[in-house]
């Protein structure tokens, strides 16, 4: 069994008159094979194909030793012509290019279509790195429809933040409860990746986070400390999630061993994989968004708001990319639709560009006196 891989090329409309017309889908082995049968010799494939005769030359011969058959004949006095095996191979793909021929055909309508964006100047691309969160995954249908095409890979809140830190995308979606102490977990995890200055905050939604629990809640429960009563089977998020640091932090001020918990090392990477695990019997509840467990008809026990924010460089507010999602954010049409959603209400500041500081309250600026420049250090109240 030979083991093939799919390519694709951009075709100047030059050049078209040279293309294999009878699927967008080529192989430049066939294209030789094709050539060397329509002008029956080596010269006129070369000339056919717009190549050298020493390139075709050697690339028949490159091609034979790699398969191990011969695939032209070479016989003194007369034309280069295709040997058997060639024969079957232009017959083989024949039949391939046969049967997936509406396949294909689809398959290159819809790259030429996506690729179409990259040279309409009225389109724009924005990368985002995220906490997995439903919300951004409808508002990255709405953005499409307006050509704003966000770019979106979910990961955990610390990972989507180092990401926008070392370049990889232009926005970073974390979440946070509202204004956790400068002591807590959270602060203490996302204070060294975010800096006053250089980083600005956007307000994207509020949310519910809680517990997701089989429908009726036969397990009667109410909060964290429920969840270490016997036989209760817990899911947890992935280590660098906003909600896994919730959970711990809440372990963590109720005095509460994770290594007591059944199922903290069971681990799942999306809201939506925890209420499937909960709805499948595999566990009994799992923290997560309302709207998930809503999905998967569970029941959802809300224990906190929190904030989902979106966080980009400075330097960045003014791009295209970014006033274009500030002004959807900023939109009736979308905080209409969030309202919509289970567990999510518009945030006061919903598309606002924000401080750190004035937001995330862990920094107090060391000043000299009246009048003289703020020092560069921070420190936490």
């Amino acid at each position: 069994m030979q083991h093939i891989d799919l390519s694709y090329q951009w075709q100047p409309q030059s050049r078209e008159a040279v293309r294999n017309r009878q699927s967008p889908l080529r192989n430049p082995l066939m294209d030789l094979l094709q050539a060397v049968r329509h002008a029956g010799s080596i010269a006129g494939a070369a000339k056919f194909l717009n190549l050298s005769y020493r390139h075709v030359w050697g690339e028949l011969k490159r091609w034979e030793q790699a398969m191990g058959q011969p695939l032209i004949l070479w016989e003194k006095g007369q034309a280069a012509r295709l040997s058997g095996f060639a024969d079957k191979l232009l017959w083989a793909e024949r039949q391939a290019q046969a049967r997936l021929a509406p396949q294909i055909s689809a398959l290159q309508a819809e790259l030429e279509k996506t690729f179409a964006v990259a040279f309409d100047p009225d389109h724009q691309v924005l990368p985002i790195f995220a906490s997995h969160d439903d919300a951004l995954v409808g508002l990255r249908e709405t953005a499409a429809a307006q050509s704003l095409h966000l770019d979106l890979r979910f990961c955990g809140s610390v990972d989507a933040i180092r990401a926008l830190n070392e370049g990889r995308c232009h926005v970073a979606g974390f979440h946070a409860p509202w204004q956790p102490g400068a002591q807590s977990l959270v602060a203490r995890t996302y204070k060294p990746l975010l800096k006053p200055g250089l980083h600005k905050l956007m307000g994207f939604a509020t949310r519910e986070q809680g517990l997701m629990v089989a429908p009726g809640n036969p397990r009667r429960l109410q909060g964290v400390r429920d969840l270490f009563q016997s036989g209760v089977r817990f899911v947890n998020r992935s280590v660098g999630t906003g909600t896994r640091l919730l959970l711990d932090q809440s372990l963590e001020e109720a005095g509460l061993a994770a290594a007591n918990l059944t199922g903290y090392d069971h681990e799942e990477n999306s809201h939506a994989a925890v209420a499937a695990c909960i709805a499948s019997g595999q566990a009994d509840a799992g923290l997560g968004i309302a709207s998930a467990a809503h999905v998967q008809g569970l029941d959802f026990v809300a224990l906190s708001q929190e904030h989902y924010w979106l966080v980009c460089l400075a330097s960045a507010l003014e791009t295209a990319p970014v006033q274009e999602l500030r002004r959807l954010l900023h939109s009736a049409a979308w905080q209409a639709h969030l309202q919509s959603m289970p567990g999510y209400t518009p945030s006061a500041w919903t598309g606002q560009v924000q401080s750190l500081r004035s937001m995330l309250p862990w920094w107090t600026f060391k000043t000299q006196r009246a009048g003289d420049r703020v020092n560069p250090q921070f420190t936490s109240p």
